[in-house]
């Protein structure tokens, strides 16, 4: 008690997260998740000519169960009527997508309540799968094309599928994407039926690794940082934790993610104790 007191004086009149942050919460129970294919990151030794290739948009994940657009974690998405208006019962996955360098306008604009209907005019659904459909990716493609030209909305979009000869020039892809803006590409493999889960039926390749990690402490900072977050203490699925420090705007830095926020963090390999090396801040994750 002595010391809680103690902790309660000492941060007086500095934001509330500072004092609050040495204690973590229960975590918020979660929603079912919708089942989506994921990606693992890309690798070598795969057959190139057995996949199709695409851009992968950086927006929020867009779930359609037939009625209702939901997140990745199964979350509604509280879209217009007229947004999702002749939709079919048929269920379709793809990406909430502002534009390229526009995650935060996508990322704010589902979240808004009551929609702002001027946010998701901006706004376009890049579907690139039928879940519900029984055939390969190569057979879903068609039907996926000729679904979306019903549905006859210009911000309803058929994500473009292509097919590379080699190596070098999935690599020149990549660079003309990540240099006009974009994340970097999404491998389909054409065989493959659609199943939820992890595997190496879809991959991304980016010019940098990513993964997600909880927020479990928020450590103030020092110097010119006195009196925001200095720097986040995540755990990683398997227990792991470590610090990420940088990436963060000055806004973020005043306002950080709370305690129990699963966020998404950029690094270059791992060191030899199994921490990312040069873990840096890219977003709260999508859903709300």
């Amino acid at each position: 008690m002595r010391i809680a007191k103690r902790l309660a004086g000492r941060w007086c009149g500095l934001p509330l997260w500072l004092g609050l942050s040495l204690v973590a919460p229960a975590y918020a129970a979660t929603l079912a998740s919708s089942p989506v294919m994921l990606a693992n990151v890309y690798h070598a030794g795969i057959t190139l000519g057995d996949y199709w290739i695409s851009e992968k948009y950086d927006g929020v994940r867009g779930y359609w169960d037939g009625e209702t657009l939901r997140t990745r974690s199964g979350a509604i998405i509280p879209a217009p009527a007229w947004f999702t208006s002749r939709w079919p019962k048929t269920p379709m996955d793809g990406e909430l997508w502002a534009g390229r360098g526009r995650f935060e306008q996508a990322s704010s604009t589902i979240r808004q309540q009551p929609a702002d209907d001027d946010a998701w005019r901006r706004m376009r659904y890049m579907v690139f799968d039928l879940p519900g459909h029984a055939g390969t990716f190569d057979q879903r493609i068609p039907v996926l094309h000729k679904l979306v030209a019903q549905i006859d909305h210009p911000w309803v979009q058929a994500v473009t599928q292509f097919k590379i000869a080699d190596a070098a020039e999935l690599q020149h892809k990549l660079d003309q994407v990540v240099q006009g803006g974009g994340e970097g590409l999404v491998l389909h493999r054409g065989a493959s039926l659609y199943r939820a889960g992890r595997s190496d039926d879809l991959l991304k390749l980016k010019p940098f690794d990513d993964a997600e990690a909880r927020v479990v402490g928020i450590v103030p900072g020092k110097g010119k940082y006195a009196g925001m977050m200095g720097s986040l203490m995540m755990e990683l699925p398997d227990g792991t934790r470590f610090r990420i420090g940088t990436g963060f705007s000055d806004e973020q830095r005043q306002n950080p993610p709370p305690v129990g926020t699963m966020v998404t963090f950029r690094y270059q390999g791992m060191t030899a104790a199994g921490k990312p090396r040069f873990a840096r801040f890219m977003r709260v994750r999508e859903e709300p």
